[in-house]
């Protein structure tokens, strides 16, 4: 019987060497799919209704001994694929779901880069996210919001394909060696670690091209233009000044995502089904956690990309009284490091200046990270789902 694209059989063995082909299946891994959830069962094949219709396949191994009656259940979430599935199934959906969250999501973060400013002129002045959006667009037109979208979305996809691959690989990799069977915190706050190290070390160069595009006033007229004056003015290590910060925040912040993430799958959807809601409402919820704790390093990081002249002024004129000269409004020196970046920021506005633009990193970031998962998700159980179903007609064809 045919089913939505499942097939439902259902039989019994209850003799050894009955079927060669049926004695196979035993010697491999029990697997049940459910909705592209793969789970141990015995003993037969069925379909079983779900929820609104839908259906589940169970795959069941055969009875070949009373022996296996006793056996303990082994239980693989759809999450970590069928055996034999590339990883270029993760790549493939991880590249999706970056490439959405970050264009989906650019103008806010446009606003956020400019709210982050330490001393902004008076035309990029902003109450809140909406009030800020609304003066850009009508200043500076309808498209300024999502000026540089065209470089971050080439970013996002090689460093999301990475991104979400190596935490996949590493998280599996680790909760086998440290609980098996089982889901480990640990794991996947090392994995979410691991991953952002690759993921930094592509997106920081569309990350600076990206915020420099965004600040008010920008001088140059498109991204090629970008890149070639900071290659010509700054040299290939202004891509990388705020790499270093950039990890020293977003590997904190991969942490608490990851765990956050994690944690509350169990909660809400504690079978690792393919739920959309509960992937939706995690990754909301644990993007909001993870972006307010990371503001502070945030608001560096911003500092170091866009190398805000007003600050560089600052600290420059501070450093020539200190040093008893007159200081000078024009010069070449530039802020480089987190340590220097935290005392800039210090400086030029105290404690408060940490969390700058903190209610438009929560505002992008919660949509962002629902974004991610959900396409992610989506994408992964699609693809486990259709190589399914072809290994099944391939086995059925097999038969005939």
């Amino acid at each position: 019987m045919e089913a939505d694209g499942f097939m439902s059989r259902r039989t019994s063995v209850e003799a050894a060497g009955v079927d060669s082909r049926v004695t196979s299946a035993a010697a491999r891994a029990e697997i049940r799919w459910l909705g592209g959830r793969l789970l141990g069962t015995s003993g037969r094949f069925h379909v079983s209704s779900r929820m609104a219709g839908e259906q589940d396949f169970v795959s069941v191994s055969h009875r070949s001994t009373p022996e296996t009656l006793t056996s303990v259940e082994t239980e693989v979430d759809y999450e970590g694929l069928p055996q034999g599935v590339s990883t270029s199934t993760h790549m493939l959906a991880g590249a999706v779901a970056g490439i959405m969250e970050h264009c989906v999501m650019y103008p806010i973060d446009c606003v956020k880069t400019r709210m982050q400013s330490l001393h902004p002129e008076p035309g990029a002045r902003y109450r809140n996210v909406m009030d800020a959006l609304r003066q850009i667009v009508q200043t500076e037109g309808v498209w300024r919001p999502i000026r540089g979208v065209n470089v971050l979305a080439v970013g996002a996809g090689p460093a999301h394909a990475l991104y979400f691959a190596c935490y996949e690989k590493i998280k599996f990799s680790l909760s086998d060696a440290i609980h098996p069977g089982t889901n480990s915190h640990f794991a996947n706050g090392v994995a979410g670690c691991m991953a952002t190290v690759l993921h930094d070390a592509i997106m920081n160069p569309a990350e600076v091209v990206k915020q420099r595009m965004q600040m008010f006033n920008s001088p140059y007229r498109g991204v090629v233009d970008c890149v070639s004056s900071l290659l010509r003015h700054e040299g290939p290590a202004a891509f990388y000044r705020s790499y270093t910060t950039q990890l020293t925040m977003n590997v904190p912040f991969q942490a608490l995502h990851f765990m956050t993430y994690e944690y509350l799958q169990e909660l809400l959807n504690p079978h690792r089904q393919y739920n959309p809601s509960s992937h939706v409402v995690s990754g909301a919820l644990a993007g909001a956690l993870a972006a307010a704790a990371t503001t502070p390093l945030d608001v560096c990081k911003t500092l170091l990309n866009t190398q805000e002249a007003r600050a560089i002024h600052v600290i420059q004129a501070e450093a020539a009284t200190g040093a008893g000269a007159v200081a000078s409004a024009s010069g070449s020196r530039q802020i480089s490091g987190l340590g220097e970046a935290f005392r800039t920021v210090y400086r030029m506005g105290g404690v408060p200046a940490f969390f700058k633009g903190v209610q438009a990193r929560v505002i992008y970031q919660m949509p962002s990270t629902a974004i991610s998962w959900s396409v992610y998700e989506f994408f992964k159980y699609i693809i486990t789902k259709r190589q399914h179903e072809r290994r099944l007609h391939g086995d059925r064809d097999g038969d005939k």
